[in-house]
């Protein structure tokens, strides 16, 4: 059975955004990728038709026990994305989905940590998500900001969006002639990460 975590349930305010019936329309390019779990060429970003932000992963997969090495325990990724809207809305995320795939042996766990920022300004911090073993099914995690922390890009500035995440499987107490992996991708889904935008006006 797929197991699904929402992690903190705020709703985000409404107040001086954009209808969310009516999303903006908006380009998305990637611009740069960093870490060990997003090879250069293996990440695609895309502007949804329904207002979403979609974040493709190609080879993202953390794994331990059986003949994994050390290195391969723990996998990470920076994305840096170049977003243009209109001048006069801004945005920031509102929520995030991620489907991950997870086989993990009885005593293994594994551990996706997200987080988001404009580049040059501070962000959130990242959030963190366990799963104990045994599972071998959907692992999805849907995040939603709390209001009082959303993070906007400042009007008139065209700043990149930076997307950090981790993915990390601990063998633990189960068997080390088994292997335990988790990848960024689910099988029912796909593998993309979807993030909800939250517009707002800009100050003339």
């Amino acid at each position: 059975m797929a197991l699904a975590v929402t992690a903190v349930p705020v709703a985000p305010a409404a107040a001086g955004s954009r209808d969310a019936h009516d999303p903006i329309k908006f380009k998305v390019e990637v611009a740069t990728v960093n870490g060990a779990g997003c090879p250069v060429g293996t990440v695609w970003a895309d502007a949804r038709d329904d207002g979403k932000l979609s974040v493709n992963y190609g080879d993202y997969l953390a794994q331990a026990g059986g003949s994994s090495r050390p290195v391969d325990a723990r996998k990470n990724c920076q994305v840096s994305l170049q977003l243009t809207a209109p001048q006069d809305v801004t945005y920031a995320i509102s929520s995030s989905y991620h489907p991950i795939w997870a086989t993990l042996e009885s005593g293994a766990n594994a551990t996706l940590k997200f987080g988001h920022y404009f580049q040059g300004l501070p962000g959130n911090g990242m959030v963190a998500q366990t799963l104990n073993g045994p599972h071998d099914d959907d692992w999805i995690v849907s995040y939603q900001e709390p209001a009082d922390k959303l993070l906007f890009q400042p009007c008139g500035e065209q700043r990149k969006l930076v997307l950090t995440t981790e993915l990390r499987v601990d063998k633990g107490t189960s068997d080390p002639s088994k292997t335990s992996f988790v990848s960024m991708d689910s099988l029912s889904d796909g593998p993309r990460i979807l993030y909800e935008l939250t517009w707002k006006n800009c100050p003339r």
